[in-house]
Order: C-alpha cells, then sequence, then structure tokens
C-alpha cells in the first residue's frame, strides 16, 4: 500500500492513518513528523529548514522534497507508507513523481478525505483539550464521561484558541487555496480517488479498502 492522504484539517486523516497502522505494516510519514526529526538530530537539512522556521517562512520545497526523499529511502517504506501533508504544492507532486520514478516505485492511490465545511467546522470547534494529559475529546462525538473534566486525570477540559470557529474556517481557506491545484493535479490520473465521509456503520479504513480492491 503506497498512498497519498488529502484532506483539510479536519477530515480525518489521523484517524484513517491510525487504522491502517493497526492492520498494515507501512510506514506512516507526515511532513511534520520529517521536520520534527530532522531538526532534533541537526542534521544539515533540519539545520537550514529551522532558519526558515526561526524567520517565520515558509521552508522552500527543495528543502521539503530533500527530507522526504530521505525518509523514502529508509528501509521500512519498502513495504509500503502512508504521505500525509504530503505534496502539498504541484511542484512538489511533479517532484514526488522523480524520486519514486528512481526507486522503482508507483504510488497505488491518492485520496482525497472529501467532507464538507460545515462538518469540519463542527468537528474541529468541538474539540476539547485536557490541560493536564492532552488527552482530546469532542462534545458531541466524543464527550467525557466527567463533563468538563478528563476521564482519565481528572485534569480541566479547554477549547484551543485555534478550534474557535473563526480560526478554523480562516485554516480551511489557507488549505482550500494551497491544496486545490494539488487536487487538480492528480484528479485526472487513474489513481485519483474521493473517499467521503465513513458511511454508517463502516470505518475510513473500510472505505478505503474498498476503493483500493481489498485487503489482498
Amino acid at each position: 500500500m503506497r498512498i497519498i492522504l488529502l484532506g483539510s484539517p479536519g477530515a480525518g486523516k489521523g484517524t484513517l492513518a491510525a487504522e491502517i497502522d493497526k492492520k498494515y505494516p507501512v510506514a506512516h510519514i507526515s511532513t511534520g513528523d520529517i521536520f520534527r526529526e530532522n531538526v532534533k538530530n541537526n542534521t544539515p537539512l533540519g539545520m537550514k529548514a529551522q532558519s526558515y522556521m526561526d524567520a517565520g517562512k515558509l521552508v522552500p520545497d527543495d528543502i521539503v522534497i530533500a527530507m522526504m526523499e530521505d525518509r523514502l529511502r529508509e528501509p521500512d517504506c519498502e513495504k509500503g507508507f502512508i504521505l500525509d501533508g504530503f505534496p502539498r504544492t504541484v511542484p512538489q507532486a511533479k517532484a514526488l513523481e522523480k524520486i519514486l520514478e528512481e526507486l522503482h516505485l508507483s504510488l497505488d492511490k491518492v485520496v482525497l478525505l472529501d467532507v464538507d465545511e460545515e462538518t469540519v467546522v463542527k468537528r474541529l470547534s468541538g474539540r476539547r483539550t485536557c490541560r493536564s494529559c492532552g488527552a482530546i475529546y469532542n462534545v458531541e462525538f466524543k464527550p467525557s464521561a466527567k463533563g468538563d473534566l478528563c476521564e482519565k486525570c481528572g485534569g480541566e477540559l479547554y477549547q484551543r484558541e485555534d478550534d474557535s470557529e473563526e480560526v478554523i474556517r480562516k485554516r480551511l481557506k489557507v488549505f482550500y487555496d494551497q491544496t486545490a491545484p494539488v487536487i487538480s493535479y492528480y484528479e485526472g490520473k487513474h489513481m485519483f480517488v474521493r473517499l467521503p465521509s465513513a458511511r454508517h456503520g463502516y470505518s475510513l479504513l473500510e472505505e478505503l479498502e474498498t476503493v483500493i480492491g481489498g485487503t489482498e
């Protein structure tokens, strides 16, 4: 299984990736994890990326692509991978094709988690986080049995500033503006599929297995 997961914040990429991790021996690769790992280990690429982040600038494509190439060459990717948060631009998508060609690999699917904006706003604005242990709940979909307190440690539950409706809608606009060209780039290719919100009684993984042709 070699797939790209596309989707807005709150679309369910993390949930789906976690379900895949439990069932399939594939590497879950996110841009954020790669950044953190390179910065933590003070790699040359990590130090370059850090200099841009410290200046409040976006990390250039060439650095992001180089980090991704290094990661895809690691042994755990031989059994498959999930790309979460990459590519975010069309140049990144084209660079990924060249990297995979050099590695004699091909993508199985590019999966867009297709969730409407109002559902995403409801999911994210209802999220509550424990101040003590960081556990996450949702007032509608996964409420704490202890009300405004964490079930695990009894800590106070609060709404993060970036989970307010105003901020969420701004984040979604940025996503649509930045990612729309990437979606258009893949949309005409045979491996592109739209995965709607899971139907009642089905998990996102079951929906994915259906569109990629089963679990063999």
